[in-house]
């Protein structure tokens, strides 16, 4: 006997990819908080400044997948 799948409604999957995308989002910010903290500790702004244009990009793709995830949804 196969057992049947459950389904998600649209707002239980909504709520999900809200608490997902949000986890992923503060992963972004903390980076680029490393970052201004090497530069704080070191003077020396490059050492921080990758950490920054990480987290940036970071930021910059998980809002492209949200973006994307959203439009498939309507």
């Amino acid at each position: 006997m196969a057992k049947k799948k459950k389904r998600l409604t649209s707002q239980q999957e909504f709520d999900i990819m809200k608490l997902v995308l949000d986890k992923l989002l503060w992963l972004g910010f903390i980076i680029m908080g490393f970052g201004m903290y090497k530069m704080a500790e070191s003077g020396v702004f490059l050492n921080g400044i990758w950490y920054i244009v990480a987290g940036a990009i970071l930021l910059i793709l998980f809002i492209i997948f949200m973006v994307k995830e959203y439009e498939m949804l309507k």
